[in-house]
């Protein structure tokens, strides 16, 4: 059993390292957030409220290195915002289908609470899609999660046990209850909004899947 745990505990920090590497730090001239490289040059996915209405935005990436950023594309009602950087063969991460997530799933958030940097908390996929009673919007599909999210996580990324993102942290919905945007959904956004600039990101069919 130890000799299980181990391994288990050495997966988890490995994801967790290889993580922070696509994960970016977003100043917007009053506080911060989180966002995730989606593509290797420099486009970034956040949620809308981190870059709405500010100007000036810097992100700094897992180097050190800081860029101007600006804003591509942004969707208020999904929570979603692409902004770009100039940069070239940037690393990525690896992003999932979370149409796939099941109930009682191993995730991770990944994010900058309160300002500490790539700071992680995980927990379990509660449920997804748009019938969660504890979502913060109608009409719009959700990944609930047991675990807690503070300022600073929102536009980081959610993870899975094979360390893709899965979801766009996004607001703390109860004391135990964290909420993202679905991959999927993110991956619909960007082809919707900056079109042959996200041709690399597939996207799937999207499901329903009730509240547990």
């Amino acid at each position: 059993m130890t000799s299980l745990l181990k391994a288990l505990n050495s997966n988890l920090a490995s994801i967790a390292g290889d993580t922070q590497n696509s994960l970016v730090y977003i100043e917007n001239g009053r506080g911060q957030g989180a966002g995730t490289i989606w593509q290797q040059d420099g486009l970034i996915v956040t949620n809308a409220h981190v870059v709405a209405n500010h100007r000036g935005l810097t992100v700094t990436t897992h180097d050190g290195t800081r860029f101007p950023a600006q804003v591509i594309a942004a969707n208020p009602e999904l929570d979603l915002a692409a902004i770009a950087i100039e940069g070239n063969d940037l690393p990525t991460a690896d992003i999932g289908d979370s149409d796939a997530l099941n109930p009682g799933d191993w995730v991770m958030a990944v994010g900058h609470p309160w300002g500490i940097r790539g700071a992680v908390t995980q927990g379990v996929v509660i449920g997804t899609g748009d019938e969660l009673p504890e979502r913060p919007a109608h009409g719009r599909e959700w990944l609930a999660m047991s675990l807690h999210l503070r300022p600073g996580h929102s536009g980081g990324p959610v993870m899975n046990i094979d360390g893709e993102l899965v979801g766009v942290n996004t607001i703390m919905a109860g004391p135990e209850v964290g909420i993202a945007v679905p991959s999927n959904v993110a991956k619909a956004f960007l082809k919707e909004s900056i079109g042959s600039r996200a041709k690399r990101i597939p996207v799937k069919p999207r499901r329903r899947m009730g509240y547990v």
